[in-house]
């Protein structure tokens, strides 16, 4: 075990390049990996026999879970679950023969309290919405709406979930007249379980402060 002067600890089996940034309270565990040019924030934990790659940007208060690889260009914005093995990639369509430059990968980004699911894999150049929840083992080949759940292979939506983890029930609330430009009613849903209130307009979710 060791501590560094920024006070992140790592394992005594982890290698962690002293090119790397590590926020306060962070922890990685066995067998892992932290390349030089990497961000970590606060109050992560990095759990055995991870990579974390160049240029990846992980907020505070993430959690990776064990044997999951964090590629260059990944992004995961404060409080992501990543579950064990997920999957991210960076190249679209990779030749071992012609090789990209780094400049030619794919960015992804997973915003603020996201969930990956186990085993789930994530193709590279999209986006998950916040609060999003990747069920386990699908597989994610388009941009994920904020609040949604998705399951399966290709992964599509299959309801929707709060802040909390507790899945949302919308219902229509005063019916109201179609027209042209709105051809979608707006649904409003309550947690059962916190309370936060929510609305639901061409699969788009929001919270109502």
């Amino acid at each position: 075990m060791k501590t560094s002067k920024n006070r992140f600890w790592s394992h005594k089996t982890a290698e962690v390049s002293p090119k790397a940034k590590i926020g306060r309270g962070t922890k990685i565990w066995h067998n892992s990996q932290v390349l030089a040019g990497a961000k970590i924030g606060k109050d992560c934990t990095i759990g055995h026999n991870c990579l974390i790659g160049e240029k990846v940007k992980i907020g505070n208060n993430v959690k990776i879970q064990s044997n999951t690889d964090v590629w260059s260009r990944v992004t995961l914005e404060d409080y992501v679950f990543a579950g064990p093995s997920a999957v991210f990639t960076n190249d679209l369509n990779p030749r071992s023969k012609y090789p990209k430059p780094k400049n030619k990968w794919l960015p992804t980004r997973v915003q603020k309290g996201a969930t990956i699911g186990a085993n789930s894999t994530i193709v590279c150049g999209n986006t998950i919405g916040k609060w999003a929840f990747i069920g386990a083992g699908a597989v994610v080949i388009e941009n994920v709406p904020d609040y949604a759940i998705v399951a399966g292979v290709p992964a599509t939506i299959i309801g929707w979930m709060c802040e909390c983890g507790t899945k949302l029930e919308f219902k229509l609330t005063k019916p109201a007249k179609l027209t042209k430009g709105n051809k979608k009613q707006t649904e409003k849903a309550i947690c059962k379980a916190c309370g936060r209130k929510y609305k639901k307009k061409n699969k788009k979710v929001t919270n109502v402060k």
